[in-house]
């Protein structure tokens, strides 16, 4: 049955709203808003510029940027010319300097930082296309370590292209389906977001068709796998650890009723910490257990459910896995060959700090975050940290991800760029510099932000942007 003509909506969803909202005003204004467009909006990344400065640089694109009340780095958006050049086509965006994230998503990592924690070790249990990791890694400021886990195989790359771009180095990614955290890896986190799939009920702005497969007996089969996957997820947290799970469905089946298990299972372990007071407003959406029941019509955003738990002591263990994970493929340098290294780089422009270390595969140097060595050997992972070079009989080839994470734009042999040279760059052209080159191998930069590495070859800039990432099409206004 369809309330109109732009959303579908079954009619047992209907009658399902209706026992939530019983106040008509309220359903009447949820009916209503459904039938809106969800309002554009970003997350400035604080790993590559602050809010004020990522400010100043768009002021003249004349965006009308509205704060978002539950993020500080979050900004509705309107633009007179989102016709003729979308947003992920903007110099900012290809530069990773903000994420284009939908404004209630951003809810569940400011609940994971909210109050005096500082977590070292956070997984996000179903991370891809990762706008929540990239949040959580400029929350840490790249130090720690994220397992950012994706079941979805087609998803994986996705993510790691969202981290890279963001120039994010303190992640390790898995693929697994959630389940195997909680035995393989018991009280490893002191930090586990689980945005837990669910049935998309908070969505139908975004897609008018996304309850056409919506039944209660879908709901009930996708919160027997949510009540598995926080089961996993409170398992793998070490006592005293923050749990925040979080849906963009509005049904207490796959939200309430799944923390209600969850306190069933393990009643002197579960403790709800109440988020009515998370941001100014927040009491609009709370509700008594204090979790944030975000319908649409509150703050006119997705639908969005979020709430934060304290693991107050120990569980009995689940049993533990029966599979053997291998050796994983890398080996650490030694002292010496870490210092030749470090060196290297550092002529090159690319630094890091001494939370990260220094592996090898083969012919590769890779960058770990110290805080995941800990778990190697215990899951596989499918990649960690950043690929830094790969080695040579005459020195190092830098790679990509590298120089977008640790570049200094300042070094000597920074060049940059000019907005149609740039282009060129996007579009996986050489460039052909009006003025001297100063090195032979250069670090790209345009707006003052690392966007590639590369060699000069007699007096053109030979293009090493990744082949997979290269763009066609409308690109940032000359």
């Amino acid at each position: 049955m369809s309330h109109s003509s732009r959303v579908y909506f079954p009619q047992a969803f209907l009658d399902q709203m209706q026992q939530l909202l019983p106040d008509n005003t309220e359903y009447e204004r949820f009916l209503a808003i459904s039938e809106q467009p969800l309002r554009r909006s970003l997350r400035v990344n604080t790993l590559k510029i602050s809010v004020a400065d990522f400010l100043v640089q768009v002021a003249p694109y004349q965006w009308a940027l509205t704060p978002i009340p539950w993020c500080a780095e979050g900004f509705w958006i309107s633009r007179d010319d989102a016709d003729t050049l979308p947003l992920g086509s903007t110099a900012e965006h290809l530069a990773g300097l903000f994420y284009i994230q939908e404004a209630s998503s951003m809810l569940p990592v400011s609940a994971l930082f909210s109050g005096d924690t500082s977590p070292e070790r956070i997984m996000d249990m179903a991370a891809a296309p990762g706008s929540k990791t990239t949040q959580i890694a400029a929350r840490m400021k790249n130090h720690g370590a994220i397992l950012a886990n994706e079941f979805s195989a087609s998803r994986v790359k996705v993510l790691h292209a969202n981290l890279s771009r963001c120039g994010v180095s303190n992640t390790a990614m898995t693929h697994f389906d959630g389940r195997v955290f909680g035995p393989a890896l018991p009280e490893c986190f002191d930090a586990i977001l689980l945005d837990a799939p669910c049935s998309g009920e908070g969505v139908i702005r975004k897609d008018a068709d996304a309850l056409r497969n919506w039944s209660e007996a879908s709901t009930a089969e996708i919160a027997a796998t949510q009540q598995d996957l926080i089961n996993s997820a409170f398992h793998a947290l070490r006592p005293g650890g923050t749990l925040v799970y979080s849906t963009c469905t509005l049904n207490r089946s796959e939200n309430q009723q799944v923390i209600t298990w969850l306190q069933e299972q393990y009643p002197n372990a579960v403790e709800i910490e109440p988020l009515n007071s998370l941001f100014e407003g927040a009491e609009k959406a709370a509700t008594p257990e204090g979790f944030l029941h975000v319908f649409p019509h509150i703050f006119d955003s997705e639908g969005f459910f979020v709430a934060r738990l304290r693991k107050t002591a120990s569980v009995p263990p689940l049993p533990v896995p029966g599979y053997k994970v291998g050796k994983p493929p890398f080996s650490p340098l030694n002292r010496k060959q870490q210092e030749e290294v470090i060196a290297a780089a550092a002529k090159s422009g690319l630094r890091w700090e001494d939370d990260m270390a220094l592996w090898q595969r083969d012919k590769e140097l890779w960058l770990f975050p110290r805080a995941i060595e800990a778990l190697l050997g215990r899951v596989r992972f499918s990649r960690i940290g950043l690929k830094l070079a790969e080695t040579f009989p005459k020195g190092y080839r830098w790679q990509h991800e590298a120089a977008i994470a640790l570049a200094d734009p300042a070094a000597p042999h920074a060049v940059e760029l000019s907005s149609s040279e740039a282009e060129e760059w996007y579009r996986g052209r050489d460039i052909y510099p009006e003025h001297e080159l100063p090195g032979d191998e250069l670090i790209i930069c345009y707006q003052q932000q690392p966007i590639g590495i590369a060699k000069k070859v007699g007096s053109r800039i030979k293009n090493s942007y990744p082949r997979e990432l290269v763009r066609d099409g409308k690109l940032f206004s000359v």
